[in-house]
């Protein structure tokens, strides 16, 4: 089978070589143009005047188009309609495009961006939480509210309460491949795009749309991206359809390629918010009541935000059954850049809230952290009432059924089948056995105690070890988006063509689909070809997103094959007398009625009857119903989950800090491919730890980004993953009926870097003699590390 074979991405090889071609690397028709954006330079004002003399009259310059240039300016939004290609009138972020260069090089094109003239008078600029607030800027009318039981009787009436707030920043994607397209266009006002997106339908329907053609007349093609983080699913919007026009106006092929300075000023980030909480709990530590309110800085454009921050409501439990629970979330307008996806999808910033909650809980009882969060888990299945009466002990002995124990507390009932904030019920628990797993594997107990003792003897560096657990949904919460489509052809030498709606960004999503053609029609990799991914092929996609690649787009594939196997398998069936499901396809062959033929020989015997080889296959995932506006319904499948132990140091006199270890234990399923699953394990997890730990995005006061190079934006290198670095998959597989029983992988594993963020503050901690709560916001640099070093000394 090739399913759940451990197999290196298909492409490896080209990219270490330099071969693996990306959109830069196209060869395009003689004379090609090549496009640049002259940016605003103040984050909010109405536009008086555009002088663009200089820059028509610039060496290399073909054509000059500003918002006086169109009747109509198309739009860049995938959503409300309200991002215009260009400035019109008022801008609205430092760095918004406010005219468009076309000339015959890049380097002539951006250098003609720099002599435009711009005159504006400055309005106030929103640029912060609190100015928003203030200003009463946002997106909604008011806050979002989602409840489940009453929230503040259950904290009037609790034993303790805790309350505090935290900042959480925002994070730059830095794909190594920046944004980019072009446009080439064809006969009869037609044209292809290549584009470097992760929704290549979404690209098609704003070209459509700003060239005022059916989508039919618009074809786009992705062949791969260097990565993508989701700051490709809605930011490449702007680059197609500036392509597209230009190449519509001067009948020339047309590129467009932001430079990494551009890329970060123009395109939205991880969405920055903070986290106000509150929180009754009784004298063991289990939690009666918490209320959450979210302050989401959304930026100037509404973008993606809606889903992102109902996203990280739907995910302010993660792993704990909160009985009375109030989530209030509020969607700030500022003139900044607009935030838009990234890897989670807001995901992390609900997470990251209830795991400061149980760690400032903790610290408040004077409790192991990992004791108070056990005692706080949903129910795991089959829990007995005899594990649940025990309370929040840590037991070393297993249950009858050979499985670590699962405290609970009195409170939990057998069966008892417990609901989320937005009462989903959570049926497929397993964060006792996976917990329990990783504490036996990582040495968490002995090491913290190692840990403990460690630090009293050593003054100046000191040590931090936390373990977190994560439960993240898989679906769309928009539901029409959770379709795919694929096309698989079978020709007449065996061989096989392979099309679906998914992108490949480097997570290996191809080479997985491939696996499960290959499987179905018993094959070895090599007979299958991968090929781009093209709207018109498969049409009507959803973005490569919500780490649902393979879930949707290898049912698609494995329909759309057993559709062809099973037209193959009645044909051979009847021409040796036996039935259809007696017809055996596996290791290169097909065996039936003690005859046996190999792939390519049955092909042929197909075609030469005239019986069709070729397939579409569609899947729409099942049972999900959402209901926004009240917050209640299952917005997803299932969830997937993980766990992570981080050991680190930090300097107390400089701040300076150090991953020394990390034990990763993820669900990914009956994983289909092992290898590539472990690697998207690693690298979530280094991401999301630098979301936590290093990737500081600043603004200065007139709303400039200054973080805008990687000489100033710090992202986790090679050198900063952790020496010791320890990832296993707990194997076991999906309850829901997903593609192989596996399951999704692309953004759980990124919220295993909580447990970094956390250590850090145990480190912090232990500066200290215990009194007061560290409170450290993210991300955690070593000046936020140091001045909370020196929080902990005043006491």
């Amino acid at each position: 089978m090739s399913m759940g074979r451990a197999m290196p991405h298909d492409t490896a090889p080209l990219h270490v070589t330099g071969a693996a071609r990306y959109v830069d690397d196209i060869p395009l028709p003689a004379g090609a143009l090549h496009l640049a954006f002259g940016l605003s330079t103040i984050a909010h004002g109405d536009i008086l005047s555009v002088d663009l003399s200089a820059v028509r009259a610039a060496p290399g310059v073909m054509m000059v188009l500003s918002a006086a240039d169109f009747d109509e300016m198309p739009d860049c939004s995938p959503s409300a309609h309200d991002e215009p290609l260009l400035a019109v009138g008022r801008v609205h972020y430092l760095g918004q495009p406010v005219f468009l260069v076309v000339a015959d090089s890049h380097l002539a094109a951006r250098k003609a961006a720099r002599l435009g003239r711009v005159d504006y008078a400055p309005l106030p600029a929103i640029l912060t939480v609190d100015d928003a607030l203030a200003a009463g800027s946002r997106f909604e009318a008011g806050p979002v509210v989602w409840a489940k039981g009453d929230a503040s009787a259950a904290i009037a009436a609790a034993a303790h309460v805790i309350e505090g707030e935290m900042e959480v920043g925002g994070q730059e994607h830095f794909y190594l491949e920046g944004q980019i397209a072009a446009a080439v266009p064809q006969e009869g006002g037609d044209m292809l795009i290549h584009s470097s997106t992760q929704h290549p339908t979404e690209i098609q329907h704003k070209v459509a749309h700003a060239l005022h053609i059916p989508m039919h007349g618009v074809r786009v093609e992705v062949r791969r991206m260097g990565g993508g983080f989701g700051g490709k699913e809605s930011q490449g919007n702007a680059l197609a359809i500036a392509c597209a026009l230009a190449a519509r106006a001067t009948g020339r092929a047309c590129k467009m390629r932001y430079d990494r300075d551009d890329d970060m000023m123009i395109t939205g980030k991880r969405h920055d918010l903070r986290i106000r909480y509150r929180a009754g709990f009784d004298e063991a530590g289990r939690v009666a009541g918490v209320e959450f309110q979210h302050l989401f800085r959304c930026g100037w454009a509404l973008d993606l935000s809606i889903p992102v921050a109902d996203r990280a409501m739907l995910h302010s439990d993660n792993c704990y059954h909160l009985t009375d629970v109030r989530l209030e979330s509020y969607r700030l307008r500022t003139n900044t850049q607009s935030a838009t996806a990234f890897r989670g999808f807001g995901g992390p910033q609900g997470m990251v809230g209830i795991e400061r909650v149980m760690d400032h809980i903790a610290h408040h009882r004077g409790m192991d952290p990992l004791a108070l969060r056990r005692l706080n888990f949903y129910a795991g299945m089959g829990e007995t009432e005899e594990v649940a009466s025990r309370g929040g002990q840590t037991l070393n002995a297993t249950t009858s059924g050979g499985q670590p124990p699962h405290p609970r507390g009195i409170s939990a009932k057998m069966n008892e089948v417990q609901t989320t904030p937005y009462h989903m019920p959570v049926e497929d628990f397993i964060g006792h056995e996976l917990v329990a797993a990783l504490e036996l594997s990582s040495g968490y107990g002995a090491r913290r105690l190692a840990i403990a003792a460690w630090n009293k003897a050593s003054p100046v560096m000191k040590r931090g070890i936390a373990l977190t657990p994560v439960k993240f949904g898989i679906s769309f919460t928009l539901t029409h988006l959770n379709q795919a489509g694929a096309l698989v052809h079978v020709y007449q030498d065996g061989s096989i063509h392979l099309n679906h709606g998914g992108t490949e960004m480097g997570q290996g999503l191809f080479q997985k689909v491939a696996q499960v053609a290959a499987g179905v029609f018993g094959v070895d990799m090599a007979a299958v070809k991968i090929t781009a991914t093209d709207t018109a092929k498969v049409p009507n996609t959803s973005a490569t997103a919500a780490s649902s690649g393979s879930d949707l787009n290898g049912m698609a594939a494995q329909a759309a094959c057993l559709t062809i196997r099973g037209r193959m398998a009645e044909f051979l069936a009847q021409r040796h007398q036996a039935q259809p499901s007696d017809v055996r396809f596996a290791d290169g062959f097909v065996r039936v009625g003690g005859a046996r033929y190999s792939f390519a020989e049955a092909a042929a015997l197909v075609y030469a009857a005239r019986v069709s080889l070729s397939a579409t296959g569609f899947y729409a995932t099942p049972q999900i119903t959402w209901d926004r506006a009240k917050g209640r319904g299952r917005p997803f499948l299932y969830f997937a989950y993980g766990a992570a132990v981080t050991e680190v140091v930090i300097d107390t006199l400089t701040g300076e800090n150090r991953i020394l270890r990390a034990d990763l234990l993820h669900d990914t399923g009956a994983s289909l491919n092992p290898a590539l699953d472990i690697g998207q394990v690693e690298g979530a997890y280094v991401q999301g730890a630098g979301w936590l730990t290093m990737e500081e995005l600043v603004w200065d006061d007139k709303g400039a980004l200054r973080t805008h190079a990687p000489s100033t934006y710090k992202i986790p290198a090679c050198s900063d993953r952790p020496p010791v670095f320890n990832v296993a998959l707990w194997g076991q597989a999906n309850r829901a009926g997903t593609i192989g029983k596996s399951k999704a992988v692309g953004e759980p594993p990124f919220m295993l870097g909580i447990s970094a963020f956390l250590a850090l503050s145990d480190a912090v901690a232990a500066c200290g003699d215990g009194t007061r709560y560290v409170a450290l916001d993210a991300p955690a640099t070593p000046e936020r590390i140091l001045a909370a070093v020196e929080r902990q000394r005043d006491v």
